[in-house]
């Protein structure tokens, strides 16, 4: 084995990057330092032995000559001692340290040697690491998002104090806890679906559930999610959430108010229907009514020939078949309340309606066209919603050309496509919207061009069109009249073949 000589140690310890310097263990005055502690300091060996405490040593009061002197007798005393202590080198520069005390047996006396590291830059990093989770424990306090991570089991492995607010839970219930125990169904299995721990994969998924607080409340949250991995000692399902409770609610109530417009939606309508079926229905009547008098009167006069009462009660047969359509027709639109979309083609909801506008056309002496597309317009609706939207702005235009003279008692529906929308107008040849008349205003409720009309119709337009993802505006004609239109999203090829 290779022999160190004493030179070799020397040179050794003179080569160190480690700042040392050599007290004497009974005196405390310096008797050795070794280059690093010379360059850092700034003096120079021959300078060393004569300096003091106060020479080399910050002023300041925790780093006073009884202190350091305690801290040199307790390493004499057991051995070593640690100790953070700022050094003042020549120049003034202060140094803060980690100095170590070691006291060490040499052929000729024993020694205290001092190894110190500058630690400034440490503390610096330590202190602002503190302010930053101070400042980040105070945000997070008042977040009205919590922050939790459960790992591939399920277990909390860490919260926030914002999450743990949120929970209505201490944190001493939440860590450690299995998470799915607070939720109305559990969330894990979901996660482990959802959230790929892949990194090459990972991505955010929104999700909502149900948590029990403890004091047995049901509570929603929204949360999002991403498999995190943080250090060696953190990973797992990170859940971002916040308590939408009253969001949920107040979607349930406008779920709730949507019911109550369908409702009306379905039967605002109706009322005008009825008035337009039961003129159809008073010429049918009428005319059974004058057929079999006149059979009743041939058959009291004992009249020989059986052919004038046959064909009397025939043409009040025929005139009952005429009114049993009507009825018919008006009786299988009504029974179409269907709750759910379907799959249909526009023109065919038209199709639908144009009885009972041809009905409203005819009392008003008012002449319908259509100008349907020749293509199928493929749409996802609730039909008879759809069907009330094209009733109601018929319906308008028509009495608003009531009273106009015939050659302007035109009302044209027509459909087209157009950038992946399903297109569908009403135009009038009445007397137009008045300048400054917005589209909000007109859909906005209470907006009426006729006398003794609420608007609440044209409200329920909007909210149906919009409902199923549309738009709808009015629009004055060129030169003159007015246009009703509305979009419906397409269906692309691919989603369903439509329902004829």
């Amino acid at each position: 084995m290779y022999r160190f000589g004493q030179d070799d140690f020397f040179r050794m310890v003179e080569a160190l990057t480690l700042r040392v310097i050599l007290h004497d263990a009974e005196t405390k005055s310096i008797v050795w330092a070794n280059r690093a502690a010379r360059d850092t300091l700034g003096f120079t060996l021959e300078e060393f032995p004569a300096l003091k405490a106060p020479d080399m040593t910050s002023s300041a009061e925790k780093y006073r000559r009884e202190v350091g002197l305690q801290w040199l007798d307790e390493a004499a005393r057991t051995g070593q001692s640690v100790i953070e202590w700022c050094y003042r080198a020549k120049n003034g520069n202060e140094i803060l340290s980690e100095a170590i005390a070691t006291r060490v047996a040499l052929e000729n006396r024993d020694v205290l040697m001092v190894q110190f590291r500058d630690i400034a830059a440490e503390e610096a990093l330590k202190r602002e690491l503190r302010r930053s989770e101070s400042r980040l424990r105070e945000f997070m306090q008042d977040l009205a998002e919590g922050v939790l991570v459960v790992d591939a089991a399920g277990c909390v492995v860490y919260v926030s104090e914002s999450a743990c607010r949120i929970l209505e839970r201490p944190q001493a219930d939440v860590l450690g806890a299995s998470f799915d125990v607070f939720c109305e169904t559990p969330i894990t299995p979901i996660l482990r679906e959802n959230v790929a721990a892949d990194p090459a994969h990972r991505g955010a998924f929104s999700m909502r559930y149900r948590v029990r607080t403890a004091a047995g409340a049901l509570r929603w949250h929204q949360a999002t999610s991403r498999y995190v991995e943080i250090e060696d000692d953190l990973s797992g399902y990170l859940l971002l959430f916040r308590d939408i409770t009253l969001q949920v609610e107040t979607e349930s109530l406008e779920r709730e108010r949507e019911r109550e417009i369908e409702y009306l939606a379905r039967y605002n309508a109706m009322g005008e229907m009825a008035m337009t079926i039961a003129h159809e229905l008073s010429q049918p009547l009428a005319a059974t009514r004058n057929f079999i008098e006149g059979a009743a009167m041939r058959l009291a006069k004992n009249h020989a020939d059986p052919e004038p009462i046959r064909y009397g009660l025939e043409s009040a047969a025929r005139q009952i078949e005429h009114a049993s359509v009507i009825i018919k027709s008006m009786r299988e639109y009504v029974v179409k309340l269907e709750q759910a979309e379907v799959e249909t083609d526009l023109n065919a909801i038209v199709g639908d309606s144009v009885y009972f506008i041809s009905l409203k056309c005819a009392e008003a002496n008012v002449r319908l066209e259509l100008a349907l597309s020749d293509d199928p317009l493929p749409i996802s609706c609730e039909k008879v919603l759809i069907g009330q939207v094209i009733l109601n702005i018929a319906f308008n235009g028509i009495e608003e050309m009531a009273a106009l003279p015939d050659e302007r008692r035109v009302l044209r529906i027509e459909t087209w496509q157009s950038g992946g929308k399903a297109m569908l107008a009403v135009h009038d040849l009445g007397r137009g919207l008045q300048q400054g008349t917005d589209n909000q205003r007109i859909f906005g409720g209470f907006f009426s061009g006729k006398p003794g009309g609420n608007g609440i119709g044209l409200a329920l337009c909007k909210s149906i069109v919009s409902r199923h993802r549309g738009d709808i505006w009015a629009q004055n004609r060129v030169p003159i009249g007015t246009s009703f239109v509305f979009n419906l999203p397409l269906l692309s090829a691919g989603d369903a073949e439509v329902s004829r």
